[in-house]
């Protein structure tokens, strides 16, 4: 099963860049995008063979996450049931006969950490839900995570230590995500592969120099990581200050 996750900085914009084209031609399974900054209706948006699911921010223009799937899941749940986070259109979870699919978009810091605090309560909560989904069956969890878990994750390390996204509190809260249960796909399999990022900025032609950050992850319950075949980095795909992210896993459902 492969599937893929990106934040496309916007839907209509991403669109508008050939988005279609990318999507058939990568012709995924589950396919998950973040930061579609839209409203229902504002775009249609329809593939064939693909049931879709949105969770939108009550803010216009903002956050948002959308999840397009050829297999019909179970159940679908918007956010994680706690009304301070919900309304953002942060997280959608599908539940599949041997899984959940967690699509998230985590809360950025912001310049100055005025978010930090926010930030910090939201990761404590949002893994009690995991943790909740994982009692159950195991979870397969995607997204812009926005944090660079170690100094290989980023180009430079050094100069970021208390900027958003490589905070030690940030930081902190991602290895007791994956301490509780959970492993990175990318890092289980690569473990000392370096320049590998997922999100440049847009000044200081920092893609081209492959500035970069890895902040966009599959994260997976610790007992299907035998079933782990690849993690990707697809880096050529343009469209976004983000490039997807790919699973390739050996979990079967039927549509």
């Amino acid at each position: 099963m492969k599937l893929i996750s990106w934040n496309v900085n916007g839907l209509r914009a991403v669109w508008n860049k050939g988005f279609e084209d990318i999507f058939k031609n990568i012709d995924a399974d589950i396919f998950c995008i973040q930061e579609t900054k839209m409203q229902i209706g504002q775009l249609d948006v329809n593939f064939d063979g693909y049931y879709n699911y949105f969770n939108s921010a009550v803010k216009k223009g903002y956050s948002g996450t959308a999840v397009f799937t050829r297999i019909k899941p179970i159940n679908v749940y918007y956010g994680i049931g706690i009304e301070e986070h919900d309304q953002e259109g942060r997280v959608i979870a599908l539940e599949f006969k041997d899984f959940y699919l967690v699509n998230v978009y985590t809360p950025n810091s912001q310049r100055e950490l005025v978010r930090l605090s926010y930030r910090q309560k939201w990761e404590d909560d949002f893994r009690k839900y995991l943790k909740k989904l994982d009692k159950n069956k195991p979870v397969i969890l995607c997204g812009d995570l926005n944090v660079a878990h170690k100094e290989i994750d980023l180009k430079n390390p050094k100069t970021n230590r208390k900027n958003a996204g490589f905070t030690d509190e940030e930081r902190e809260k991602m290895t007791e995500l994956l301490s509780d249960g959970f492993i990175d796909t990318f890092r289980y399999l690569y473990p000392d592969k370096e320049n590998c990022y997922t999100w440049w900025s847009y000044m200081m032609k920092a893609r081209e120099k492959n500035v970069g950050w890895r902040i966009d992850y599959f994260i997976v319950s610790d007992r299907i990581k035998e079933k782990i075949e690849d993690a990707k980095i697809l880096s050529e795909v343009y469209g976004s200050d983000h490039c997807p992210v790919e699973l390739d896993i050996n979990i079967k459902e039927e549509n």
